[in-house]
């Protein structure tokens, strides 16, 4: 088996006021049906290692995580290398349900942004209310990075993790550099 490539080699550029890098590869599952359903719950948990998060929160712990993607859609996150065996365990524990678990890794890129003014960042790519009070850690959106459509959430007050599609890597890291260029400060969280 070949070894898993990222978009950008794990770019990086730490010239902003903010760092940005690519991260990856990540192993990632869309896995799509009735988020009510006890048993889809259970597999979901099973594949990521974390609890099931609540709407609109995405929940990690080291290389796994649970983001509540949509009312019937959650992203499941692990070790790149498990994607495919936590997939086929996944798989099998559905095929009673009316599911869909897809491996999505290979057409995600995955960045991070980390400093003191991420909020800033994210604040002038997307029509998201970044305020400390209204968007916390552990909160998930789907959005849009200008024209990228996007998926991010914050593990923490410094750091931002963003998903969106391989195709787009290399515009999203620009807009990110662009955005976190060093006298473009706004101040305003």
């Amino acid at each position: 088996m070949s070894e898993p490539v990222t978009a950008l080699h794990n770019a990086s550029n730490s010239d902003g006021y903010i760092a940005v890098r690519e991260i990856g590869p990540i192993g990632m599952i869309t896995l799509r049906g009735d988020l009510d359903d006890k048993a889809l719950g259970k597999a979901a948990v099973a594949a990521s290692g974390v609890t099931m998060p609540e709407k609109r929160m995405c929940g990690t712990q080291g290389e796994h995580g649970i983001a509540w993607m949509s009312p019937d859609e959650l992203l499941i996150m692990c070790p790149y290398a498990e994607v495919h065996a936590r997939l086929a365990d996944l798989q099998e524990k559905l095929t009673k349900q009316h599911a869909l678990a897809v491996n999505v890794s290979d057409a995600r890129a995955v960045f991070e942004i980390t400093g003191d003014k991420v909020r800033e960042v994210v604040a002038k790519l997307a029509p998201v209310d970044m305020a400390p009070d209204h968007f916390t850690p552990g909160m998930f959106r789907r959005t849009r990075f200008a024209q990228v459509p996007t998926a991010f959430w914050m593990p923490d007050e410094t750091t931002v993790r963003i998903v969106c599609f391989r195709s787009v890597a290399q515009y999203m890291f620009d807009l990110l550099c662009v955005a976190a260029q060093p006298g473009s400060e706004v101040d305003h969280f």
